[in-house]
């Protein structure tokens, strides 16, 4: 079949992802991408996965199309490799065993969320963290973490807390809550009393910074804010100058502010829902200079449909640059929101892709 011949040689119809930024997670063989579109092959009639193992086809012989029945639509098969259509049924496979977790008093079972997902334990747990960064007993351990967390602020009684949450005993909690919440419970609860901060600023190209450091690492990094805005984040906290000791990380933050396409090694110490850090994780995976929609992001984050969520999750992000919201947008190609304003945005984009930002790969 010659590439006029092809039965998708008209593409002007097709909507889909395309372009350097499309082909680029083909070449990686790239699994996050899989799910968010298809690859067809004009030469040969077929449609893989952006993962597939194949050998490449020539770029010039190559559509993208949104999902599988789109890449039918126009007369091409699925690959018998890859098998192409089994990601539209990871996606709603992992919705439901997430959807199990949410509903569950307590971690569930590896076997009953398999069974609900519809997959062997061994093959969901690889699926399931490939997909979300995390295992499925560390997703539902954050999970009762966030109800704890929740009631903890309702000022509820700790022990009560804990029990509504889902822990057997207070004092799987306690041995948990140093990991999950950088501090006790009964420290989250009265608004970080006792928890160490200390802080710096420096300037940057893109103006002024503050940097704010636990002993375990960045909590803080944001533009435009001082001691005072730092304070009212954390009301009971100490908050202290950084002094030398932090002469450091502040060093490594302005040098990744200043080349934000850069991977960088700042020790994190960040705490959201398990959403939120997935949704975290997630941004990190995209490539400098190119974007990912809302929608993109909720679906590898183990929420297909959750866009707005996605969207508050970013929003939400305690560490700007470091965790890059700013290579989130909406589904429309649009820039979205930005803490910052979109100016600065526009700017971390630009200096990412060293001149116009790469095309958005978007759901």
């Amino acid at each position: 079949m010659t590439h006029a011949d092809s039965p998708v040689a008209d593409s002007s119809a097709i909507s889909a992802p395309d372009g350097d930024a499309a082909w680029a997670a083909v070449l990686r063989r790239d699994r996050a991408a899989d799910g968010r579109f298809v690859t067809g092959v004009l030469s040969t009639g077929i449609y893989c996965r952006p993962s597939c193992a194949a050998r490449h086809p020539h770029r010039r012989n190559v559509r993208f199309f949104p999902d599988g029945a789109a890449a039918a639509a126009a007369g091409l098969r699925p690959c018998r490799r890859c098998r192409p259509d089994e990601a539209a049924r990871d996606i709603a496979g992992l919705a439901e065993a997430i959807r199990f977790i949410e509903a569950s008093a307590g971690p569930p079972p590896l076997a009953d969320l398999a069974a609900a997902a519809g997959y062997a334990p061994h093959h969901f747990h690889r699926l399931f963290k490939r997909a979300t960064g995390v295992t499925p007993a560390a997703y539902a351990r954050g999970v009762r973490a966030r109800r704890a967390a929740a009631a903890l602020e309702e000022e509820m009684p700790v022990t009560d807390a804990l029990y509504d949450a889902g822990y057997a005993a207070p004092s799987r909690f306690y041995a948990d809550a140093d990991d999950r919440l950088g501090m006790t419970p009964s420290a989250w609860r009265d608004g970080g009393r006792g928890a160490a901060i200390r802080w710096a600023t420096a300037e940057t190209s893109l103006g002024r910074v503050l940097v704010a450091a636990t002993g375990r690492g960045i909590c803080r990094l944001s533009f435009g804010e001082d001691a005072a805005a730092l304070a009212a984040r954390f009301p009971h906290a100490r908050i202290e100058a950084g002094g030398d000791g932090l002469a450091d990380l502040v060093t490594r933050a302005v040098a990744a502010v200043e080349a934000p396409g850069q991977a960088h090694d700042l020790p994190l110490d960040i705490r959201g829902t398990a959403f939120q850090e997935a949704v975290w994780a997630e941004l990190a995976r995209i490539p400098p200079g190119e974007t990912a929609s809302y929608a993109a992001l909720a679906a590898r984050a183990g929420k297909p449909g959750a866009a707005r969520a996605a969207g508050s999750a970013c929003g939400a992000n305690p560490v700007a640059v470091l965790v890059p919201c700013h290579r989130a947008k909406r589904g429309d190609g649009s820039l979205g929101g930005f803490a910052y304003g979109l100016t600065m945005k526009t700017e971390l984009l630009r200096r990412e892709g060293d001149g116009a930002p790469a095309e958005d790969l978007l759901i």
